[in-house]
């Protein structure tokens, strides 16, 4: 990929209204806590990252569903609105995805998923697997039926297209799926429980939260950044930002991609929210600039 250019990355995944309740501490079993505040985002880890990748300049398209609800066309209309081009975006038939958030005074957070339309993404277009196809990045998750991803990863694959997989949440995964993956980023948890298979993929990012990043290529290299300091509002999203501005980078190379999300994940930690979170380019370049 030429560093020139603005890279064309596809990110198929979920999407989702997340309803995040903000409260001192988060409730025991049983027990019943006040809270401080509400609101409705967009959230689910593909827009999230699709968002992220946006705001890093890249040109993005979502591949997923949303339902016929009020949610659906708020969640379409957040993406476009971040300049993700929605066209091949399915609308059907039921709720939308949507994840109940529970964040303390911490920024620490509890997330409950139902898949709604998420769920209904069990097989892909040709229109879809074309624009995989023509695309510099496919970027993935796990929040949509793995039959999906993986048949998405094999045609990009085979078309020349970079792989990258951020495997969250954790399931156990088909070889093929690993096979066809050239750029996995895990956090410390997937990290350990991939153990294994992540030793096949040729680029490995590990994100290690506040203590920041460290990459991993097939060649050798190794590198690591340092996290940020920064006021902690809501960590919730942060792993996603990191991933849609890592890929959005990836064509200036592992440590100045690296860098920049490192950043962002640390930048998107300061306002409440998943996709509202999400730093923009000159926001990023202006916190690189300082700590320099």
């Amino acid at each position: 990929m030429d560093h020139s250019a603005t890279p064309t990355v596809v990110v198929l995944g979920s999407v989702n209204m997340d309803l995040v309740t903000t409260t001192t501490r988060r409730p025991a079993l049983g027990e019943t806590v006040l809270g401080s505040g509400f609101a409705t985002v967009t959230g689910g880890k593909g827009a999230n990252q699709a968002i992220a990748a946006a705001r890093s300049g890249a040109r993005v398209r979502f591949l997923g569903a949303v339902g016929d609800d009020a949610f659906g066309t708020t969640l379409r209309t957040t993406l476009d609105d971040a300049g993700v081009d929605t066209t091949l975006l399915r609308t059907v038939s039921g709720p939308s995805g949507v994840a109940t958030i529970v964040v303390d005074s911490a920024g620490e957070n509890s997330i409950i998923v139902v898949a709604g339309a998420n769920g209904q993404v069990t097989d892909l277009t040709e229109d879809e697997f074309a624009a995989i196809e023509a695309a510099d990045i496919l970027l993935c998750q796990l929040e949509i039926p793995l039959e999906t991803v993986a048949a998405a990863a094999h045609r990009a694959r085979a078309a020349g297209t970079l792989v990258a997989l951020n495997p969250s949440p954790v399931q156990s995964l088909p070889a093929d799926l690993w096979a066809d993956t050239e750029l996995a980023i895990v956090n410390s948890l997937e990290y350990e429980q991939f153990s294994s298979p992540l030793g096949q993929v040729a680029h490995v990012v590990r994100t290690l939260g506040s203590g920041g990043a460290l990459y991993r290529g097939d060649d050798g290299a190794e590198l690591s950044v340092d996290g940020l300091a920064v006021d902690v509002v809501d960590t919730t999203g942060a792993g996603d930002a990191f991933a849609g501005a890592l890929v959005a980078r990836w064509s200036h190379g592992p440590a100045a991609a690296l860098n920049w999300a490192n950043t962002a994940g640390a930048l998107a930690t300061t306002r409440l929210g998943a996709a509202a979170a999400i730093p923009g380019r000159q926001q990023i370049a202006a916190s690189l600039a300082d700590v320099r």
